[in-house]
């Protein structure tokens, strides 16, 4: 028996007010950026490790102006980890909304492959006498490797007696 381990309905109202609070974040993060893959891998990293480090050398620096050099970027440095502090809590709660989301997605997709196995069982065990062979032939290229899906369906149209049927 199917497990059915998750209901979701979502009305075209609840869409709509999704839809738009995610067109008001996305008109909100317009500065936000994408980084190709090769620039994302070059970048240097802050971890956690590293964020303790960078804090207190921006501390130090800030507390010892005389020794820093203008080129250094100081204010821009100090104003990347004020947003920082700022985006992360922000992501932080988007990023648990998104593997909610994730997670009832997998429920969802799992609920269906279940139901799905089960009907195809069904058509395995009875699909023979109500002459659906050939469609349990189309539906089994999902495990079989071996045979192309025009063999299988050749094999299940000679198995029906060339009738060709598909109820």
């Amino acid at each position: 028996m199917a497990l059915d381990r998750i209901t979701l309905t979502l009305p075209t109202a609840k869409l709509t007010a999704i839809d738009n609070a995610l067109v008001a974040l996305e008109t909100a993060l317009t500065e936000l950026v994408a980084l190709e893959p090769e620039d994302r891998k070059r970048l240097p990293k802050m971890g956690d490790k590293s964020e303790a480090f960078c804090r207190q050398t921006l501390t130090v620096m800030a507390q010892n102006p005389q020794i820093v050099n203008p080129s250094l970027g100081l204010p821009a440095a100090q104003a990347d980890l004020a947003a920082l502090d700022v985006l992360r809590p922000r992501r932080q709660r988007m990023q648990a909304l998104l593997e909610r989301m994730q997670d009832t997605e997998t429920l969802l997709g799992s609920d269906v492959m279940a139901a799905a196995l089960e009907a195809y069982g069904l058509l395995k065990v009875s699909g023979k006498s109500q002459g659906l062979s050939a469609l349990r032939a189309g539906l089994s290229a999902r495990f079989n490797k071996g045979k192309s899906s025009v063999k299988r369906l050749r094999a299940a149209n000679d198995a029906d007696g060339g009738s060709g049927k598909v109820a």
